[in-house]
This record gives structure tokens, C-alpha cells and sequence, in this order.
């Protein structure tokens, strides 16, 4: 019988078991080290195997993401050259009004007419500069519209390629909703008549220079009378009232300029002196014939003294006259005309049984009786005959007026300039008057043909509502089969495969707030401005101004008023009073009072969102057309497949490289400035 017992003799053997990894003293022996290590690394390639599958397995996901933001960004690209191309069609629209309303203002100003011809012209120009940008833009715009689709899916599709690395085979594209056009371009076609306010410049230059012409010939009456009456050397009418009749201070006023002086005061200055030489002369003299000649001077003063009282001169606001310089006869034909031939004023006697008119009762042929009075035509009638010694007859008084209007010395020469020039100056502020009230009428037809206009060009702006405006849909899917790194790990795993796998992802686009003030518009004028000054020379403050209201189109654009005024107010020679001054100030509040809505000129940037949310816009049921894009894709990697397969047709309007948006031409001349697109920025390229 043995000794000992079963489980002793199992301890032994579990001891000479564990002796291959435990030594006689406890400690680990080299064999279980090396199971040990081996376990351990076994564990270690084990776990990074399984981050890498989940990590790769999960980058679909970021791909369909990049996919969706990449397609998105093609819309953007194409929402950002709208809104510049539609802002320019504005813009150069409402630059050729102002330059046009700046032309009827210098139209309406008499010496700025030349300036109004120039300015109408340059605005036409600039309008039809602006017809012919527009028409290229809106076609431009349907042709890269109509080509938006395939941007989208080619761009995507690029974005996906790129991500294909690292034996990692990606495939799909995002695809844009609406998948087709809602825009509407016609808006940008819309017309302004410029006819009507041609037309009235025309006629505005016309008015405007006939006044000049009437003020030119006031100015020239009103220089003649001023000579007559002060400037004249040695003579003048203040210098024989003075000299003559001993006139001074107040009752004969010099005036040394034309500016301060009107013809008023030649009128004051002869009722002073007509008055002072009628109270001085008494009828008298040695001989009959210097009696006759005092008589007739009286005669004339006191006729003289009444037809100046008599006379008046009012000028009033609006240029016209009142009143007149009375004519004083300066020969015998013009003193039969007047009341010097028919006043019942000369003495007449009974001399040898005839009656006989005499210049005074003081003649010495007049000794007969008292045969009452009578006139001067009365005499040439027969009613009497003339005195031998006195012979005063009409012939008599004529020489007074002829002697003193005949030669410079004598009051009446620079009288009778006056009153010619007074009355060149009356029939000129004639003209002028209603020259002004003409013009001041077509100034109020301005006015309305500016503002009917300006609301032609304003009315409505384009409908944007581009392939993949509510958003774009990428759909990216995995190729199966490919294998876990295995460089490290093949001693000690199996080799594994990553599973196929899918992702759907979708991108809209938003306003970036920190571009509200962006300055796109401002870099496309800069741009622009680079092309040799291609509006410079006279039309420099014409480009200006359009850079000026082009940069405002966006959330600034009230100040087209602002700027439309200012272009207005630099326009010299518009003087206060005028009506190029009136219409300015109408035209500034036409401008002012627009009401141009703000457009919105904050860049979009492509965002994630639900694909529920763009596909709900759609009309897609989200679940099952999702699960239709993953079904749908093709084994090949070709995006325009699986745009064909989710009935979408591409097409290529536009070709590659760049493509010609649009064509500015110009004003005044007959080339242009091409607007292009870099394809390859929008994914043409791929």
C-alpha cells in the first residue's frame, strides 16, 4: 500500500508546472517573461487595430461634411456675383440719372449751358453704358446659373477625391436644391427712357440761352445808361446837372460804379434839374430874339419838369419794368408830336387888323390890342401869323431841344441816351423775365421726368434663387475591403478588412455678420478703376460718383442722397436765386425721398445643417430618400453618375477656365471691360 495521498501527488505536478514560470526561489522565470510581453503586445495592436477601424470607419461622416460645405460654396461664389453684378446695373443706372440731373441743373443756369450739354451727354452715355452691362449680366448670369449644378457637383466631387488617402477610397458628391433655377434676371433688363429728359435739356439750353442773351443785352443798356448818366468824361448828366443848373449832394448823386446804379436816378437827377432851370429863368432879354429864345427855354423846362414828374421807373423781383423815362423832343418834327405844339400858351395882339402870335407881350412888335392866346399849331393853321420882330414860331422852340441834345455839352444829349438805353434795358428784362419763367417751367417738367425715371430704374430688383439656394446634399459612401495596417501587428493578429460605409451630410448657406461692412463691392471698384482710368479724363468725378453709390448699395444705401447730392453741389456757377439753384434742391429731395430698400451685402458662408431641414424644403421625405442617395450611388466613383441617377442633368454652358460674365463698356467710347469668373475657384477644374 502506498503512501500519500491523490491531491499530493497533483500539487507535485502543478508544482513542476509552474516551475516553467517560477524558479525555486519565487521569482518569474525568462518563460513566463516572454509570455507575459507577448500577451501584452498582443493586447496593445489588438486595442490600436480597433481605433483604427472605429476612426476610419467614422471619417465618412467628415468627408460627407467637407463634401456638403464644398458645394455649398459654389452657390455662394455665384450668390456673391449676383449681388456685385446686380449692385453695378444699379448703380451705373443711378449714375447717369445724377450726371443727368446735374446736366439740367447747369441747363437751366444762363452761361452754364455749354456744362449742361456736356453733363446730359455723359449721363446718356452712362445709361447707355448701363443697357448694354446689363444685358450681358443678365445672360451672363442664366448662362453660370444654368451651370450652377454641375459647379456644385464638381467641386464636391473634388473635395471628396481630396480626401481620398491613406488606402482610404471615397466616392459621391452633394447635390443642390432646388436642383433647378427659381431666379428671375428680368428685373436687371428693366429700362429707363432718357428721351424725355434729352428732350427737355434741349429745350432748357434753349431758355436758358436766350436769357443770357436778354441779360447780356440789360447789362449792356444798363452800362450805356450808368455811362450817360456818371461815367462819361468830360461830360455827363451828373456833370451838367452840377455845371448847368448848380446842383449838388443829394439832389444830383454820383454813382462810380454800374453795380449800385439804376435808372432811377437819372430820372430823380432831371426832376431836380428841369425844376432848378425853370425856376431860374425868367423870361427876358436886350433884343427880341434873346426874348424869344428865354420863352422858349421856359417853356421847354416847364414842359420838360412835367413829363419826368410824370415819368416813373419801378423794377420789380422778377426782372420786369413798370413805368418809363419820358422822350423829350429834340427838333422841330418831334416838338410837333408833343404838347409843346398844341398848348394854347403864346400871346397874341391885334396889329393892323391882324392878329399876330408873340413869344412874350414884352416884344416891341406887340403895341396892338389884346387878341388872347394861342398855340403854336394853331399858328401853323393860320389862326395867327408870326411876329416879324419875335418871330417865334415852332421853328423857334424846336431849336432849344435841337441846340442842348445835338452836342455832348448839353443836358439833353446824355438825357436822350438814357432814355434809349432805359428802354433797350425794359425790353431785355422782357425777355429775360420770361426766358426764366420758361426755363422755370421746364425745370418743374425735369423734375418729374427725374423722379419717373429714377423710379423705372428702381421699381424692382432680381428674384436670386439659384440650384442649391435651400441647401446642397452630399451623399459620400466607403469602398469596402480595405485592409487594417498590419505592419506591426501581422505576427500577432489575423489580418482584418474596414467595412463598406456611407454618410449623408448638408450644408445651407447664412449671412457671415462679421461681413456686414464687408467691402466686396469696393474691391470690385478698385478692380475696375485699375483699367488704365478707363472712365478718366472728363469723366473723372463721373467715376467717382459711381464708386461712390456703387459702395453704398449695400446696407449704407441711403446715402444715395448723400452722394447724388454732394456730385450736385461741386457743379459752379449755380447761384442762390437762380432756378438751376431751385431744381437742384428738388432734385436732391427726389433723391432724398426715394425709399430705396437696403440691400443686404453680408457674404454667405456654407454651414452645416439637418439634412431633414433641406430635404423638407425639398419635399423629400428625409428617411426614405436618404436611404434612396445610399442605394443609388454607383460603384464607380463618377459624380456625374450618380447626379444622372438621382435625375439630375448636368450641363457645361460655360465651359472652363474663365468665363465672361459680363461687358462694361465704356461711356464715349467703343471698348470694353470684361467681367470674368475663375472656373477653377467654383471646381471646374475637377
Amino acid at each position: 500500500m502506498g503512501t500519500g495521498s491523490r491531491c499530493g501527488d497533483s500539487g507535485a505536478r502543478a508544482r513542476v508546472a509552474l516551475s516553467a514560470f517560477r524558479d525555486d526561489e519565487g521569482g518569474f522565470t525568462t518563460v513566463a517573461m516572454a509570455v507575459a510581453l507577448l500577451l501584452s503586445l498582443t493586447l496593445v495592436f489588438a486595442s490600436a487595430s480597433a481605433g483604427w477601424v472605429s476612426s476610419r470607419s467614422s471619417e465618412v461622416q467628415r468627408v460627407a461634411d467637407a463634401c456638403a460645405l464644398a458645394g455649398a460654396n459654389s452657390v455662394a461664389a455665384f450668390t456673391t456675383i449676383a449681388q456685385v453684378l446686380d449692385a453695378c446695373v444699379l448703380s451705373l443706372g443711378l449714375t447717369g440719372m445724377v450726371v443727368y440731373g446735374a446736366g439740367l441743373v447747369a441747363s437751366c443756369v444762363p452761361g452754364l449751358t455749354p456744362v449742361g450739354l456736356e453733363m446730359c451727354t455723359a449721363g446718356g452715355r452712362v445709361l447707355e453704358a448701363r443697357r448694354s452691362f446689363a444685358r450681358t449680366a443678365a445672360q451672363g448670369l442664366e448662362r453660370l446659373e444654368s451651370a450652377l449644378p454641375l459647379l456644385v457637383v464638381a467641386n464636391s466631387s473634388s473635395c471628396v477625391a481630396a480626401n481620398s488617402e491613406d488606402g482610404l477610397a471615397y466616392s459621391g458628391c452633394a447635390l443642390p436644391l432646388p436642383a433647378t433655377s427659381g431666379s428671375d434676371f428680368s428685373a436687371i433688363l428693366s429700362d429707363v427712357d432718357d428721351a424725355p429728359l434729352n428732350d427737355l435739356s434741349d429745350e432748357m439750353r434753349a431758355a436758358s440761352e436766350e436769357a443770357e442773351r436778354a441779360r447780356d443785352r440789360a447789362r449792356d443798356a444798363l452800362e450805356r445808361g450808368w455811362m450817360a448818366d456818371c461815367g462819361s468824361s468830360p461830360y455827363s448828366l451828373f456833370e451838367r446837372a452840377g455845371h448847368l443848373a448848380g446842383l449838388s449832394g443829394g439832389s444830383n448823386p454820383f454813382y462810380p460804379s454800374v453795380d449800385t446804379w439804376g435808372f432811377g436816378v437819372p430820372l430823380e437827377r432831371a426832376r431836380a434839374y428841369y425844376a432848378a432851370r425853370l425856376s431860374a429863368e425868367h423870361v427876358g432879354g436886350a433884343t427880341a430874339e434873346e426874348l424869344t429864345d428865354s420863352a422858349c427855354r421856359r417853356a421847354f423846362y416847364e414842359y420838360a419838369l412835367g413829363e419826368v414828374r410824370a415819368g416813373s421807373w419801378i423794377e420789380h423781383e422778377d426782372g420786369t419794368v413798370d413805368g418809363g423815362l419820358p422822350h423829350l423832343p429834340r427838333n422841330t418834327d418831334q416838338t410837333r408830336t408833343c404838347e409843346l405844339y398844341t398848348q394854347v400858351a403864346w400871346p397874341c395882339t391885334l396889329e393892323g387888323g391882324a392878329r399876330v402870335l408873340h413869344s412874350s407881350l414884352a416884344c416891341p412888335e406887340a403895341t396892338g390890342a389884346s387878341a388872347g392866346s394861342a398855340s403854336l399849331a394853331q399858328q401853323d393853321a393860320g389862326a395867327a401869323s408870326r411876329c416879324p420882330e419875335c418871330q417865334m414860331d415852332v421853328g423857334e422852340l424846336g431849336r432849344v431841344a435841337a441846340a442842348s441834345t445835338s452836342i455832348q455839352n448839353g443836358f439833353e444829349h446824355h438825357w436822350r441816351i438814357i432814355v434809349e438805353a432805359s428802354e433797350d434795358y425794359a425790353a431785355a428784362q422782357e425777355e429775360w423775365a420770361a426766358a426764366v419763367a420758361r426755363t422755370h417751367e421746364l425745370a418743374e417738367e425735369g423734375e418729374e421726368a427725374f423722379e419717373e425715371a429714377l423710379e423705372q430704374l428702381t421699381a424692382e430688383r432680381p428674384t436670386l434663387c439659384p440650384p442649391g439656394a435651400w441647401g446642397c446634399v452630399a451623399v459620400v459612401s466607403r469602398q469596402g475591403g480595405t485592409v487594417v495596417p498590419t505592419e506591426l501587428t501581422a505576427s500577432f493578429l489575423e489580418s482584418a478588412e474596414l467595412p463598406a460605409g456611407a454618410a449623408v451630410s448638408a450644408a445651407t448657406l447664412a449671412p457671415d455678420e462679421d461681413t456686414a461692412e464687408n467691402n466686396v463691392l469696393s474691391s470690385f471698384f478698385d478692380s475696375l478703376s485699375a483699367h488704365d482710368s478707363a472712365l478718366g479724363g472728363a469723366l473723372d468725378g463721373v467715376m467717382e460718383l459711381w464708386g461712390g453709390l456703387l459702395v453704398s448699395y449695400g446696407s449704407a444705401y441711403e446715402r444715395v442722397a448723400e452722394v447724388g447730392g454732394a456730385f450736385l453741389d461741386d457743379l459752379d456757377g449755380v447761384l442762390g436765386g437762380t432756378v438751376g439753384e431751385w431744381l437742384r434742391g428738388q432734385l436732391k429731395g427726389v433723391m432724398r425721398d426715394l425709399g430705396l430698400e437696403p440691400a443686404d451685402m453680408r457674404l454667405r458662408k456654407p454651414v452645416l445643417t439637418n439634412t431633414q431641414n433641406v430635404l423638407d424644403r425639398g419635399g423629400y421625405e428625409p428617411v426614405s430618400t436618404i436611404r434612396e442617395f445610399v442605394a443609388t450611388l454607383p460603384d464607380s466613383p463618377s459624380a456625374l453618375d450618380f447626379a444622372r441617377a438621382m435625375g439630375i442633368e448636368l450641363e457645361n454652358t460655360v465651359g472652363g477656365g474663365t468665363f465672361t460674365v459680363a461687358e462694361l463698356m465704356v461711356p464715349g467710347t467703343d471698348w470694353s471691360i470684361p467681367l470674368e469668373v475663375d472656373l477653377s475657384a467654383l471646381g471646374m477644374a475637377s
